[in-house]
């Protein structure tokens, strides 16, 4: 019998009906939040509906619900075997799930944890360039956290394909985190799993975001304290696998790379940091500004030359995203005027 996949897809839907992330009223706190859940069949590359699911394409969770509280309701309300989890605004290769599961043999426990190669974008798939890094390969669990954070890499959340075994031992989502949940949920899903099997036919899309993200910090607190409570959990997790010289070193390397978002504005997290440190048999010295922004520090101070550090690589996205949309609206429209001999807009 073939496996089913659930696929979650958790978005906010505002009262209005609109669902782009744009619209301000979107992060107004009483638009309920609502998530998706489908079940498809491998092969028919057709979604369908589970008979015991709801006929309903849609479930709005409580309006106080977090993000990852509707993705927690969606794994709550899926019957698939296999587990996929997609934000909203990124996109999966036709065949990313298809060549997955293909890529199981038979006997494989149900504990492979599958992943895929990913690419970043704007509004053009077709200039998405795929990276390789060294988590793009079967790893063993404890090798792919000790090179997840020695070597600051990670893998976007939509590149897993997860068995119902591995996501209901990891448990659920920590909804009590605002920064690195996905972060801190798939490090539990790979403890409880034998290892990654990696398939490059495979393919995810992800859509680059404005600072107004998740994912961005900024001069968010509580961001931050989330940001040091994965952080502490992480090195939980890799020591509870394998406590070695290596282990520590990677630990030290983690904290460091992350150690310029805390300073020098939190000295209680640098505190805090420093006792784990200390805890590795290390030390966290002074971030390092890169070179194109070191010059401002005895100039302009050490706050000025970090806001610079963050802020101009946002600006230069965000210009480069204008760029990447304005090219693919002339691209459209060109496409148009071929088809149907006028501007869509009634323009020319």
């Amino acid at each position: 019998m073939k496996p089913l996949v659930s696929i979650l897809i958790p978005a906010i839907t505002p009262k209005l009906g609109s669902t782009t992330r744009s619209n301000p009223r979107l992060r107004k706190p009483g638009n309920a939040r609502k998530l998706s859940s489908w079940t498809m069949a491998p092969r028919t590359r057709r979604p369908r509906w589970c008979g015991d699911l709801p006929r309903k394409k849609s479930r709005s969770c409580p309006r106080t619900t977090r993000a990852f509280g509707a993705v927690n309701n969606a794994y709550r309300l899926c019957q698939g075997d296999y587990i996929q989890e997609l934000d909203a605004d990124d996109l999966l290769a036709q065949d990313k799930i298809e060549r997955q599961l293909a890529a199981l043999r038979e006997g494989d426990s149900k504990r492979i944890l599958l992943s895929s190669p990913w690419a970043s974008f704007y509004h053009r798939t077709s200039h998405a360039r795929f990276v390789p890094n060294s988590l793009w390969q079967d790893l063993s669990p404890v090798e792919w956290l000790l090179r997840k954070m020695s070597e600051n890499l990670h893998m976007q959340n939509a590149t897993w394909l997860v068995s119902r075994e591995l996501t209901e031992e990891a448990g659920p989502w920590d909804t009590r985190l605002d920064y690195d949940q996905d972060g801190e949920y798939f490090c539990r899903v790979l403890l409880a799993s034998e290892g990654t099997r990696f398939v490059p036919e495979a393919r995810v899309f992800y859509r680059l975001s404005d600072s107004n993200r998740i994912s961005y910090i900024g001069n968010s607190d509580k961001k931050k304290n989330s940001l040091v409570r994965s952080m502490r959990l992480h090195v939980q997790y890799i020591r509870s696998l394998e406590d070695s010289e290596r282990v520590r070193k990677a630990c030290l390397n983690y904290l460091h790379t992350w150690y310029e978002n805390f300073y020098p504005d939190r000295p209680d997290i640098i505190a805090e940091l420093q006792s784990l440190a200390a805890e590795l048999q290390g030390r966290l010295e002074e971030p390092r500004l890169r070179w194109k922004y070191a010059w401002m520090k005895p100039i302009l101070g050490w706050k000025a030359a970090k806001w610079a550090q963050r802020m101009l690589p946002e600006t230069k996205a965000s210009l480069l995203k204008r760029w990447d949309k304005a090219c693919l609206s002339s691209k459209l429209a060109r496409q148009a005027v071929k088809c149907y001999g006028r501007h869509p807009m009634g323009l020319g």
